[in-house]
């Protein structure tokens, strides 16, 4: 199967597509985030520096992470195809990424881009509520996945409640440093001839359309 790299604005569903195609296909997922909290948990001299930059808030350097991304492109599960997700972010990653899969000898894939309207963003996360006693998670306001009851869980009964950040104008702003950071990004690998949008409206047919560039 081909590689796969997500690019998607926050709620558009990114996670959900992954889910589908690990599933489905039997994808690697790969997610930066994940590589360094597993890092930071081993006793080695690296781990324990990652654990005590991430207890102290720091970010982690792209050198950090391209070690880490390095040595789990070398698993052996990967070979049926992975999906990256949450890297690359800026276009010095991307170019760093090229060396990488060059060194190791595997393809670039395709870079997907999930394309979905703001109105639909901003709905999934001003009426995003959680359970306190789960962690469940439902929504208001998209039509999808409401509570039967208002603030009550229909899993366990537990209360309902809203994160402090996922309000308009923190959307407004997340979803603009989206724009601005991944546009270099999205004009790179456009150029590379591998960019490709899909609607990310809904998750039926983002599965549809991916599977059409996946089998091309």
């Amino acid at each position: 199967m081909k590689n796969i790299i997500l690019i998607a604005a926050p709620a558009a569903g990114k996670g959900t597509l992954s889910e589908m195609l690990v599933e489905k296909y039997n994808y690697a997922h790969i997610s930066t985030g994940d590589l360094l909290r597993s890092a930071s948990h081993e006793e080695t001299e690296l781990g324990v520096k990652i654990s005590n930059m991430l207890k102290n808030g720091e970010l982690v350097t792209d050198e950090i992470v391209f070690e880490l991304l390095e040595k789990r492109l070398g698993e052996n599960d990967i070979k049926n195809g992975y999906i990256l997700d949450g890297f690359p972010r800026t276009l010095g990653q991307a170019k760093k990424y090229d060396e990488i899969i060059e060194k190791l000898n595997l393809d670039l894939g395709i870079v997907v881009v999930l394309n979905t309207e703001y109105e639909t963003l901003k709905k999934r996360i001003v009426g995003r509520v959680l359970c306190k006693n789960c962690g469940a998670v439902y929504n208001t306001l998209t039509g999808v996945n409401t509570p039967k009851v208002s603030n009550i869980c229909d899993k366990c009964g537990g209360e309902l409640y809203k994160r402090s950040d996922d309000n308009e104008e923190s959307f407004k702003n997340r979803y603009e440093t989206y724009l601005e950071k991944t546009k270099p990004l999205i004009d790179y690998y456009e150029k590379k001839g591998s960019l490709f949008y899909i609607n990310g409206e809904n998750k039926e047919q983002m599965l549809k359309e991916i599977e059409v560039l996946l089998h091309d």
